[in-house]
This record gives C-alpha cells, sequence and structure tokens, in this order.
C-alpha cells in the first residue's frame, strides 16, 4: 500500500513539510517490474537537518500520519517551552522520546540531553560502503534501565537470547533482554541523538535498526531474457 497516495496524508503533509528524497542503498530491479532488496525510512526534520523523528520502515497512511502530528505537536510544544534556546529545544525532543519508550514499550532510558564530542570520522565505530569509505557514524542508543515497574509490566517482551541489538533485541543495565519492534528501538536511539543532522543519524536507523547496508552502487536492472523488453 502507498501511505503517500493517501489525500488526508499528503494534504497534512504539504502543508506542514517540505519533502524530499534520498537513495542511500542499493537494490534490483527484475524485468522493470520486480523490486528485490532495499527498504525505507522516514525522517522528520527542522529546517536545518537536524531530526526531530524517524519512522523506520513501510508503514500505512494512518501510521504516517499519527507520526507526522506527533512532530508537529511537539515541535510546537517544544519552541513554546526553549523560547529560542537550542539546548532546551533539543532536551525537549530526548525526553519526549524517552517518554514515548515508556509508554508504549514498558520500557525506561534517561534521556541524553549533552551531545558528546564529534566522533573521529576514521575510527572502527563507522558505517562504510563497500570500498570502505566512511559515510555515517555508529551511534550507541542510551542505556536501557529496564521495565517501568510503575507498568509492572514491560510491554516489550522478554527475549530468550541472540545477539544484542539484532533482530529487535535489545539489553538492559541488568543484562535482561527485551524484543523491541523498530519503532521502540527508534525512540530509544533518538532519546540520544534526536537533533543531530540527518547525516549523522541514517546509517544507524538504516543499518543498526532496519539491517540494510549502506550503498552507493547504483539501482540493478536486471532482465534475465533478451527477448523481454522493459
Amino acid at each position: 500500500m502507498n501511505a503517500l497516495a493517501n489525500p488526508e496524508l499528503g494534504k497534512y503533509l504539504n502543508e506542514n513539510f517540505v519533502s524530499s528524497f534520498q537513495k542511500v542503498a542499493t537494490f534490483r530491479i527484475i524485468n522493470g517490474v520486480q523490486k528485490q532488496g532495499g527498504n525505507v525510512a522516514s525522517y522528520f526534520c527542522a529546517p536545518d537537518g537536524r531530526v526531530l523523528h524517524v519512522i523506520a520502515g513501510p508503514v500505512d497512511a494512518g501510521t504516517m500520519l499519527r507520526e507526522a502530528k506527533w512532530v508537529v505537536d511537539n515541535t510546537k510544544k517544544a519552541m513554546a517551552e526553549s523560547k529560542g534556546d537550542g539546548a532546551t529545544f533539543k532536551a525537549y525532543f530526548r525526553k519526549a522520546h524517552a517518554e514515548r519508550l515508556r509508554n508504549e514499550n514498558g520500557l525506561v532510558v534517561e534521556p541524553v540531553t549533552f551531545d558528546p564530542p564529534a566522533q573521529d570520522e576514521n575510527s572502527a565505530l563507522t558505517y562504510r560502503d563497500p570500498t570502505g569509505r566512511p559515510l555515517a557514524p555508529v551511534l550507541p542508543p542510551p542505556p536501557l534501565d529496564g521495565p517501568d515497574v510503575t507498568l509492572h509490566l514491560a510491554k516489550a517482551a522478554p527475549a530468550g537470547g541472540g545477539g544484542l541489538m539484532r533482530a529487535g533485541i535489545v539489553a538492559d543495565r541488568a543484562g535482561r533482554r527485551w524484543v523491541l519492534d523498530n519503532q521502540g528501538r527508534v525512540n530509544m536511539l533518538l532519546a540520544g541523538h534526536a537533533m543531530l543532522k540527518i547525516e549523522k543519524i541514517y546509517g544507524a536507523i538504516f543499518e543498526g535498526i532496519l539491517g540494510e547496508k549502506i550503498s552507493t552502487k547504483p539501482v540493478e536492472v536486471v532482465t534475465p531474457f533478451s527477448w523481454v523488453r522493459n
């Protein structure tokens, strides 16, 4: 289903956002029709490219509209609260993502309201293209404290095993593992990194959460039979 074909969603996005797109991975097109590989992430940014919110993966129109309204509503609240102070605005959004994680998944993180020193692009903690060229830093999410005891039971399911931050599995400070959906992992990440520029965040979303490989390679068009015309 093409969410952007929905008239209500399209009207809201046109009224509140300036839309654009960029390819950050490669995929194959078979016979001009069938698409293999790739994924999508939707970024809601401030005018200077700082990321307010992200939708990781394709969603329906209702979900995208709800998330877009969340961004607009919280931007208005953050502007009113910050009164032009950038640090306060950033802290508001990181706290908002931590609160969503608690409310929607029952898990608690302490939002990081300051930024550490810039990371060396030649660091080992860098996403790279197939040639080794650095593309984006690896951004660790803030430490997960565990379930919110006031909710009595975390809404994220306990995990029986598997690698950390792989297949939706995250670990808290006590070593307990939880299965967390993509949007929960986005909120966890942005509790520590909201309001960074999109070029600093997209790698952590596309590779770290969606499990795709960033690539600058062009789209590969495959026509297996010479008599098939595109």
